[in-house]
């Protein structure tokens, strides 16, 4: 049993002979809405997490762990919105620290902190906005499948995956997309001011980089590992406490954290949504194959 969570609120810090504690917050996998094929994160589910973190007494910081291909913007924003507002509440920097990917809405969330770091190998930036879609119009039609749809509101349904691209549909998209750029580039401007070395029209383009690049681009502050780093900043000493919720047996049989196609792409995660019987397998399926999508976008 791991008793230092309750020693750390007792009065004993002159008697301990240890480093300081530094809250390690996870973010880790798609940001948006889960289902039962996809992971996800959201300001909800991290909400308590973020809270526990700040509230570990005496610390000096508190470090983000980020492996994210992106997802929902405004998840993203809410999250990163939520990190800002408790450490200008507890008044404690926030160190980054991208492992595989922080792209996308995985930057937006490492943005929220004072310092990145990342791998020379990580993946950073693009700092843009993506909407992917299937269409299956021609695929009911050879099956025999009519598509019924009724709205009050001419403008209620948008890009059906069921019925054939409309152009205005898809001007629409983009109005929206690019209001929602425009947020991700105030964001990174704000949260990296005077730290950016390259124009907007490089930077803001949804093109990623490696970590070095990103290095060069001002997109990180430096190169390192979270342990590495903080062993640097605080001591040999310090303590590197994860802050997190573990998952049931029965959750892990189950898979419903996420694993399956959403990550792996396997023919055993396919069979599942064929098994559930779930009558909304389409949504679903397509839920699974873009999160799929998102990570291979950076090689993953």
């Amino acid at each position: 049993m791991n008793l230092d969570p309750i020693l750390d609120r007792l009065p004993l810090g002159r008697w301990r002979k240890t480093g300081p504690i530094v809250p390690v917050l996870r973010l880790a996998g798609i940001i948006g809405v889960a289902s039962r094929f996809r992971e996800g994160m959201t300001d909800a589910t991290l909400a308590p997490l973020i809270e526990r973190a700040f509230s570990v007494r005496g610390i000096p910081a508190v470090a983000l762990a980020i492996n994210s291909p992106g997802g929902a913007a405004t998840q993203s924003a809410l999250i990163a919105g939520r990190i800002r507002a408790m450490a200008d509440e507890k008044k404690l920097p926030v160190i980054a620290f991208v492992e595989d990917v922080g792209a996308s809405g995985g930057y937006w969330l490492a943005a929220a902190a004072d310092e990145i770091y990342a791998a020379e190998t990580s993946i950073v930036g693009s700092v843009g906005v993506i909407a992917a879609g299937f269409g299956f119009e021609e695929a009911i039609g050879k099956l025999g499948i009519k598509r019924r749809l009724y709205t009050a509101g001419v403008r209620k349904s948008l890009l059906d995956p069921f019925l054939a691209e409309k152009p205005e549909d898809v001007a629409r998209l983009k109005s929206i997309q690019s209001e929602i750029h425009e947020a991700f580039k105030a964001h990174v401007r704000a949260r990296r001011a005077g730290k950016l070395k390259a124009s907007e029209d490089e930077l803001f383009t949804g093109e990623f980089w490696t970590g070095k690049r990103g290095l060069e681009l001002g997109l990180v502050d430096g190169i390192g590992d979270l342990r590495t780093v903080l062993r640097q900043r605080f001591g040999e000493k310090v303590r590197i406490r994860p802050v997190g919720v573990g998952k049931s047996w029965l959750r892990r049989w189950l898979g419903l954290a996420g694993a399956g196609l959403a990550r792996a792409g396997n023919a055993e995660a396919l069979a599942d949504i064929v098994d559930a019987g779930l009558a909304d397998w389409a949504p679903q399926l397509i839920a699974a194959l873009e999160a799929r999508a998102l990570w291979s976008r950076y090689g993953l």
